[in-house]
């Protein structure tokens, strides 16, 4: 067997330890690494009173009762009847709770009824929901790791011996043990290493593996480094190699767990809250307005005094849209619920699924969402840049034989793509026999293989691949067709400007190289690997995630801009885009973006799809800018180096594999890292804000239209217009029928663009409806006057009355099925939510002044001629409201 270099090192940094009296709770890992990292290996083994045999059982015993289990710090979950509560804060809700006190308070006891029973069902809907999300995400929870193999002894007299043990038992100065697809328990040091790689994207967003190696004491600043190679951190997994390490750091004081100790939200409001609190106070104030001006008018012009609040109090309501918290809570609840059905998807926070809907910028990394976490061989070349696939075949062979004769547990992610590669074009590495290996070292960034090549029995091929400099580096000679030619400075500077470029178009290079030497016995070290001739480059480049290129297809159709913040090279993002169709634009970096922030930021990133080498801060920063400037951002982040940004976007979006501290601060989590389950949230958050909006554009164009009508006719006429319980009839009526907006199917159209409510449009709309709203009843009163006057005379209440709940009904089922955005006839022929309540709407507002119920609200029968007359204006309204609504859809486009 050959001789495998290993790193060895003493124990190093640490935490405080156990016996210097010094406290270690709430101490940032990261803050005092610096100094034990720096320490030799018998400084650092005073300071944690440990050895490399490890701690025996009664030592780890004591410090697990002194300072706790290696646990994560979990965020305690809201009750239900908090979130109950919680719910009350919402605007409409408060404004429902004032007018149901004030009715009680004068004593119009069925309006405070009603209106208490819709704030309840609001809240029980909204928590409920919400409830039912924290308990599904209460299922996903799991720890970073279940056990680690340990190092202890039974006394000090005992040898120690390694054994499984579950990680929450792990202290501080405990050795452990580290192999290939192990999970890193806890903050550890490294003793030793053979060719140790890991992944610690989950902490620093970086996609490939990471090399590690142990170091005595570190002189040449290794250890001032954000991530000292001689460090491993909770959160992370270990990619190939191997190695033994101390423990310095468990439970509270990791760096992984630091990350809980700001569990606030985010301190801005969402797109959500923007959207209705923007409504909300659009909508307080005409309410406030109203009732004194109801009072004032009325006392002014006919006399009356208090006798007129109810009355004022009943159109105040109804200028409210009493049923908007339930038809929010309802649509939001339904379309999560589908979610979680149909995708997996986890809504955490149901106004999040509104914000997903206005999503008009999306920001993410690249690995695991436009590329997997592994790579493929893109092409091989010589030292001209010609396609070779010899130069294939040798890097094969190196990697085939360093895996089987270094007893490597598993190839690596670039190992595995050149044998896959190699055996697509027919290359079998086992026609060579084996001699010896030297695995990839991590500080010389290379790795050989010894074999036999066949019918050459008197000579070993020593086949190395690596890093472009540190092979050319060792090379004498170069092969160009077929013949062997000296290998000068200038064409070693050309060779490494091509690798340059090609590292900067987003491929990664690893170059391959040969030498023959005479046939031995010995072992083959480092020192051999001298005078090589130099073969050719294999490029490789990420893997495309297959599904990418549609989803983000279907983002742009959707108006979702997206925008990549990763830690990884500017050019191999820049790549992954272009591969999928995406352009890049101004590939940024975020050393370019300096310190700015707020609006400037935003619009230096505004051209460029692609921002590389971001820190968490980076993230962050940028997904505030872009909200700051008027965005609706998402973010999709799956470490805790992501969690800054989750928090700073409207909607935090992570996979279910994040790590737990990213899945407690994101709003929604998906089954799978994956751009479509994003682009299917954010079609069912449309689905729902559509129906919302419908809902908000009907009730509230309609209710002042019936305002400004009940405003004109209580001055007109000499009694009031309609009673308080009729009022508040109809508005009951009229609300019931709108939760089918709850359940309805939005047009294709409204999926197109992100759903915002916008106050001021609103506002527009609402106005310009609601006026020809008004026009309507201010006819109706013609006609009933007409009527009236003709049949039954003119000053008959109850027949007023009548007639005008009536024509209120109807009016409200033909502007239900007039303006909703739903589909048309064309896209569905059977009757839908929406058709259903108009229809029972309609044949509320005929029969019931007409049946028994008539009498108790003080209505009787209108004439036939009312009908037949009120059948025309109908008719007129029908067309100009048909009318109205072409000319709007006509400006919006």
């Amino acid at each position: 067997m050959p001789s495998v270099p290993e790193t060895a090192a003493a124990a190093g940094t640490g935490r405080t330890p156990p016996d210097t009296g010094q406290a270690r709770a709430g101490q940032d890992p990261l803050c005092d690494a610096g100094e034990p990292a720096a320490l030799t290996s018998l400084q650092l083994m005073r300071l944690l009173d440990t050895g490399p045999r490890g701690l025996t059982e009664q030592q780890a015993e004591e410090r697990l009762v002194r300072h706790g289990e290696n646990v994560v710090p979990a965020w305690r979950p809201v009750s239900w009847p908090r979130r109950f509560l919680g719910s009350l804060r919402d605007p409409f809700t408060t404004v429902l709770l004032c007018l149901g006190l004030v009715s009680a308070a004068v004593a119009s006891w069925g309006t405070a009824c009603v209106i208490m029973v819709l704030v309840v069902v609001s809240c029980v809907l909204r928590s409920g929901g919400e409830h039912q999300a924290s308990r599904s995400m209460a299922a996903l929870c799991e720890l970073v790791a279940t056990t680690a193999s340990v190092q202890r002894r039974a006394d000090d007299e005992t040898p120690p011996a390694v054994r499984e043990l579950p990680v929450d038992q792990l202290v501080v100065g405990d050795v452990v043990r580290l192999g290939a697809g192990d999970l890193v328990p806890a903050d550890v040091r490294l003793l030793r290493s053979s060719g140790l790689t890991v992944h610690q994207a989950a902490l620093t967003g970086e996609s490939e593996p990471v090399p590690k190696y142990a170091r005595d004491a570190p002189a040449d600043g290794g250890a001032e480094l954000p991530e000292p190679p001689h460090l491993c951190f909770q959160g992370s997994s270990v990619a190939s190699g191997s190695g033994t390490a101390v423990v310095i750091a468990t439970g509270a004081d990791t760096r992984f767990a630091a990350a809980y100790r700001d569990p606030a939200r985010r301190p801005t409001e969402t797109a959500f809250d923007r959207s209705v609190h923007g409504i909300a106070w659009t909508l307080i104030r005409f309410m406030l307005v109203t009732p004194p001006l109801v009072l004032m008018a009325n006392a002014a012009l006919r006399g009356r005094g208090l006798e007129t609040l109810p009355f004022a109090i009943a159109v105040a309501v109804g200028l409210t849209p009493e049923m908007l918290p339930v038809i929010v809570t309802a649509a939001l609840a339904r379309g999560a619920s589908a979610l979680a059905g149909t995708s997996g998807v986890i809504v955490k926070r149901l106004p999040a699924l509104h914000d997903l809907g206005a999503i008009d910028v999306l920001c993410l990394d690249k690995t695991g969402t436009l590329t997997q976490d592994r790579p493929v061989v893109e092409r091989s070349v010589d030292a001209r840049g010609d396609d070779d696939p010899d130069v294939l075949r040798w890097a094969a062979v190196n990697s085939f034989w360093t895996l089987e004769l270094a007893e490597l547990p598993a190839p690596d992610t670039l190992d595995e793509a050149i044998l896959g590669a190699a055996a697509d074009q027919g290359t079998d590495p086992a026609e060579y026999e084996g001699i010896a290996a030297l695995p990839f070292d991590p500080s010389r960034r290379l790795a050989t293989a010894v074999v036999r090549r066949p019918g050459r029995h008197g000579t070993h091929t020593l086949v190395v691949k690596g890093a472009a400099e540190d092979i050319l580096g060792r090379c004498g000679r170069l092969a160009v067709d077929g013949a062997d030619t000296d290998l000068g400075d200038e064409e070693r500077e050309r060779l490494l400007g091509f690798a340059a470029r090609e590292a900067a178009d987003g491929l990664r290079l690893l170059a391959v190289a040969r030498a023959e030497r005479p046939a031995r016995l010995g072992s083959y070290g480092h020192h051999d690997l001298r005078g090589l001739t130099f073969l050719g480059f294999v490029a490789l480049r990420d893997a495309l995630t297959p599904s990418a290129g549609e989803a983000l297809d279907d983002l742009a159709r959707r108006g979702v801009e997206v925008k990549i913040l990763t830690g990884d090279h500017p050019g191999t993002a820049a790549r992954a885009c272009r591969d999928l169709g995406l352009d890049p634009g101004e590939v940024l970096t975020a050393d370019r973006l300096g310190t700015l922030t707020g609006p400037p930021l935003a619009e230096a990133v505004r051209r460029a799809t692609v921002v590389a080498r971001c820190t968490a801060q980076d993230k962050a920063r940028i997904v505030a800018a872009l909200r700051e400037s008027g965005r609706t951002t998402g973010y999709l982040g799956d470490g805790v180096n992501d969690l800054p940004a989750l928090r700073a976007a409207d909607v935090g979006i992570c996979p279910r594999g994040a790590v737990t501290v990213a899945r407690e601060g994101a709003d929604v989590v998906l089954a799978e890292k994956d751009l479509t389950a994003i682009d299917r949230a954010i079609t069912a958050g449309r689905n729902s804000s559509g129906n919302i909006a419908a809902y908000l554009r009907i009730t509230l164009s309609s209710n002042l239209g019936n305002v400004i009508a009940m405003l004109a006719a209580g001055l007109l006429l000499p009694f009031l217009p309609m009673l308080p319980a009729q009022v508040l009839v109809q508005n009951l009526f009229f609300d019931a029928a709108q939760l089918a907006f709850a359940f309805d199917r939005p047009a294709h159209a409204a999926l197109h663009t992100p759903a915002v409510l916008r106050p001021r449009a609103f506002l527009r709309y609402i106005t310009a409806f609601g006026l020809l709203n008004a026009a309507a009843d201010i006819a109706t009163f013609a006609v009933l006057a007409f009527a009236l006057h003709t049949t039954a005379g003119p000053g008959d209440p109850a027949m007023f009355h009548a007639g005008w709940f009536t024509e209120n009904l109807l009016t409200q089922a033909m502007v239900m099925l007039l303006l909703r955005t739903g589909r048309h006839a064309a896209e569905s022929r059977a009757a839908g939510p929406v058709h259903l309540a108009v229809a029972a709407l309609a044949v509320i507002g005929v029969l019931l002044p007409l049946s028994p119920l008539g009498p108790t609200l003080d209505m009787s029968p209108p004439p036939p001629l009312y009908y037949a007359l009120l059948a025309a204006v109908l008719t007129l309204y029908a067309i100009a409201l048909a009318a109205a609504r072409k000319r709007h859809a006509s400006r919006q486009h």
